[in-house]
């Protein structure tokens, strides 16, 4: 009896200390603090706050991690990670087969694309062909770069900004003629800081989809996978989006 007694407390003893051990790794989150309204500085309190930072905060509860937020320039990001200076980075960042192949993605938590944004009074803009000889801002290491590159880089002058404000602000002042970059975010600008002075424009080009990213054979892929799934499962996802973007994520 006395052994069964002993064997009982130390199972007890071991689920209690297993049970705090369930925060007690602190990951490091790379963020880029510029990509509205996914990740932005609340001015007040001084933390990061938006879409991202709320789903990552969810995440984590959920996966049984603490976590560090480290702001960086998108384009230090996914180096970031695959050096192992950072072991997670939320930031709007897209699925592409080139980034999987140095870094773990985890399932896709956003679909979106990207839209060009011009001047309110704008008329001959439409489509991406309208910007041949045009002068397009976007962000340096985005996906937007690179499928302006590829469609006009013979044609039009593209100038990479380091933060998304300063390509907005570019347009605003007329150093470039549009900016090409991810439709959420071009969107949230059209509608706040450049409400009535610009617009969005043309179709969603190049279909795209967010994901986590962890550094190579992260063990952390599979419980933020399991803590996605359930987000979208008990609806707390959909009451995220709609805190954000003021609709579903299915509409």
């Amino acid at each position: 009896m006395k052994t069964a007694l002993t064997s009982t407390a130390l199972a007890a003893v071991m689920m209690i200390a297993g049970a705090g051990l369930a925060h007690s790794e602190t990951l490091t989150v790379a963020t880029d603090p510029s990509f509205v309204p996914f990740e932005m500085m609340d001015q007040k309190s001084g933390e990061m706050v938006g879409f991202d930072m709320d789903i990552i905060a969810e995440l984590s509860e959920r996966a049984g991690f603490d976590y560090e937020v480290r702001t960086m320039d998108f384009n230090g990001i996914i180096p970031a990670v695959q050096t192992g200076n950072v072991d997670i980075a939320i930031a709007g960042i897209t699925i592409t087969d080139e980034r999987a192949k140095i870094v773990d993605f985890s399932d896709p938590y956003y679909d979106s694309g990207l839209q060009i944004l011009v001047k309110a009074d704008q008329e001959d803009v439409t489509s991406i062909d309208d910007l041949s000889g045009m002068r397009v801002g976007t962000k340096i290491g985005s996906t937007s770069f690179d499928y302006l590159q590829e469609t006009l880089g013979e044609t039009s002058t593209i100038t990479p900004y380091p933060g998304s404000a300063d390509m907005y602000m570019a347009l605003l002042g007329g150093s470039v003629d549009a900016v090409f970059y991810d439709a959420p975010n071009v969107g949230y600008f059209s509608q706040t800081r450049g409400k009535d002075k610009v617009k969005v424009v043309g179709p969603l080009y190049e279909g795209q989809q967010y994901g986590i990213v962890f550094t190579k054979d992260s063990e952390w892929v599979k419980p933020v996978n399991e803590a996605l799934a359930s987000m979208k499962e008990d609806g707390t996802y959909d009451s995220i989006h709609a805190k954000w973007f003021g609709s579903s994520s299915d509409e």
